[in-house]
């Protein structure tokens, strides 16, 4: 939130969307900020975020649910039987378009063994979509070390930070 306050002002024709954890207190100042968050991971943000983009005026607000699909405890998101159990409610949610899924792959030596996680993902996807027609099909997986895989796999977005701008410095 800090970096992208201090960036999005300087390049007011860039479109920003938002990856990492959110903290539920900051949902209105970043639904002002970016054009989508794709880290909504449980209900009681995607209802702040709802409640948010009604007040600030930007309904539908495009969303995308993360899921830790390797039950790897430095992730966050929802599992897989949390968001089956949830999606009625989160799809229930009308001020929010929930454009599909999002997951972070796993750190692996070779990208072929990040091919379960985004299977698992789209499999997922398509069990929710169908007892939830509202939630998109959109599958945001894969950064750039795997993305090839991921897009194998069904990713309709791709995260490519390094491949397109190198290394960032240390902070």
């Amino acid at each position: 939130m800090q970096e992208a306050e201090e960036k999005a002002p300087t390049l007011p024709e860039a479109h920003w969307t938002m990856v990492g954890h959110l903290q539920s207190n900051k949902a209105k100042r970043a639904v002002e900020l970016f054009e989508e968050i794709q880290s909504v991971d449980s209900v009681a943000l995607a209802e702040r975020l709802a409640r948010a983009s009604l007040d600030v005026g930007r309904v539908p607000y495009p969303v995308y649910l993360q899921v830790n699909v390797d039950d790897d405890p430095a992730k966050a998101g929802f599992s897989p039987h949390d968001l089956i159990a949830s999606g009625a409610r989160l799809a229930a949610l009308e001020h929010l378009e929930i454009r599909g899924l999002m997951t972070v792959g796993r750190l692996v030596p070779d990208q072929e063994a990040a091919r379960p996680t985004f299977r698992r993902l789209r499999e997922l996807s398509e069990r929710l979509r169908a007892s939830e027609p509202k939630v998109g099909a959109g599958l945001s997986m894969g950064m750039s070390d795997d993305f090839e895989v991921a897009v194998e796999e069904g990713a309709t977005v791709v995260r490519l930070g390094r491949v397109l701008f190198g290394m960032r410095p240390a902070a």
